[in-house]
């Protein structure tokens, strides 16, 4: 080449393809889709086992009497049933929050294994309450633990998956770096 030429440009990188993106994400996606599985897999276990509603004797099923049943209700609400009755617009809210893990996934980390893992718990609870509000109006909630006179609010897989995401997540993001 001669001295003050132009230096030719060079093609562009193509973009791997979608595959191998999806596939650098596999932890997320293999955490989102057992935590969702699980979750609808239990729920219509439970639809098939108890009619709806079943709470207390003696329709519950006594895993290990005072402490742990197994029962059939339906929340519309968030968390401890707060925001009850607005299950539309908590459905918005979890599309919504899925899009944006979406969206921001490289600024969450979500190369990240940890990160990952995290968000695919999230993810994947998520979308299977978002299933049931979209299926029946009302997320489907069936453990039932007491501890003493205190009962517990009655949950799901979809909402253990979500609250054990959060818990990693903050504990991965609060450390130390290596």
């Amino acid at each position: 080449m001669a001295p003050g030429a132009p230096i030719p440009e060079s093609p562009a990188a193509a973009p791997a393809p979608l595959w191998r993106r999806a596939l650098a994400y596999r932890a997320f996606w293999l955490c989102a889709l057992g935590v969702f599985v699980l979750d609808q897999l239990s729920k219509s276990w439970i639809g098939a086992r108890l009619p709806f509603p079943t709470y207390g004797e003696p329709g519950a099923i006594r895993v290990v009497p005072g402490f742990f049943y197994i029962v059939h209700l339906g929340n519309t609400g968030a968390a401890w049933s707060m925001f009850s009755g607005r299950s539309v617009a908590l459905a918005l809210l979890a599309v919504a929050t899925l899009a944006a893990i979406f969206f921001w996934r490289r600024a969450l980390g979500l190369r990240d294994r940890a990160a990952q893992v995290s968000f695919g718990l999230l993810c994947g609870g998520i979308a299977g309450n978002l299933v049931d509000r979209l299926l029946h109006g009302h997320v489907i909630d069936f453990l039932d633990l007491h501890f003493g006179s205190y009962i517990y609010p009655t949950f799901n897989l979809a909402d253990s998956g979500i609250c054990v995401g959060v818990i990693l997540y903050l504990f991965f993001s609060l450390r130390p770096p290596d």
